[in-house]
């Protein structure tokens, strides 16, 4: 980047993705508590990992909502269609992947 910082040309969360990513955490935070949970009822270890793993995933899908966030903030060219068709794409993938 030419000497810009990032922070400077990021775009903020639409309602509509701070909605999301809220209602996201919001399930995240329920899986922890369902780990804390099964840790005081000294379940099976394998099973404490099972549900660790769920609610890492969970909330690297929560990062990579906010990664394309700032790709959205620094790459789209005004709206042009090309540019938000390839956007989606790039989501999706992060998000399925993630």
């Amino acid at each position: 980047m030419s000497g810009t910082d990032l922070r400077e040309s990021a775009m903020q969360p639409t309602p509509e993705q701070q909605d999301k990513m809220l209602k996201r955490l919001a399930r995240v935070e329920g899986q922890i508590r369902g780990v804390q949970k099964l840790i005081r009822e000294e379940a099976d270890c394998e099973k404490v990992m099972q549900q660790l793993t769920a609610s890492r995933k969970a909330l690297d899908k929560a990062f990579f909502e906010m990664m394309a966030c700032v790709i959205e903030g620094n790459v789209l060219d005004n709206g042009a269609a090309d540019n938000a068709e390839r956007m989606s794409e790039i989501r999706r993938l992060l998000t399925k992947y993630a």
